[in-house]
């Protein structure tokens, strides 16, 4: 599971995290996933309990992403926000957090995606990833080059990390 990992979290960090940080998050995970009780009793510095709704080789991953990979909010123009502050400021974006503070959840989330869809064209754009179960915010979601998107899926059933693209599941979740 060890190399699942390594290849997931790769792909979804797009380049913002160096290999061996890479290799360190794949390899806690995979003990977190192989030994829950022993991984625990070896560090007990992780703060984790079995009430928690997700297994504690995902806690692994989502608690090891930093915040310019894994992206929280509560609402769609604090997640462009984060987004924007993860690119390097010379990137333009068309759209600005503020026009999505009136907009509902998935005209935000389109104009969102168009803008994602738009750039690094050699990798086909971005798509924003719903990633894991969302724990102290409403949303919770990884960019992912768009050329990656089949793989990523691949690697997350095969982990066991619940994923989708997060206009698709808005979009799905709106239609009842």
């Amino acid at each position: 599971m060890q190399d699942l990992l390594i290849e997931l979290i790769g792909k979804i960090s797009s380049g913002c995290l160096p290999d061996d940080e890479i290799v360190r998050i794949a390899t806690e995970a995979n003990a977190a996933y192989t030994d829950p009780e022993g991984f625990l009793l070896a560090n007990p510095d992780v703060n984790y309990d079995d009430t928690y709704p997700i297994p504690l080789g995902e806690w692994m991953v989502v608690g090891n992403l930093p915040d310019n990979v894994l992206f929280q909010a509560d609402s769609y123009a604090d997640l462009l926000t984060q987004i924007i502050a993860s690119f390097n400021p010379d990137v333009p974006f068309n759209i600005k957090p503020k026009q999505l503070l009136k907009a509902q959840p998935l005209a935000a989330l389109n104009s969102i995606q168009v803008q994602l869809s738009s750039m690094n064209k050699d990798t086909g754009g971005y798509i924003l990833l719903n990633f894991s179960e969302p724990l102290d915010d409403e949303l919770q979601a990884v960019l992912i080059y768009s050329s990656d998107l089949p793989r990523v899926m691949e690697l997350c059933v095969a982990v066991g990390i619940p994923a989708m693209p997060a206009y698709e599941a808005l979009r799905q979740a709106t239609q009842g």
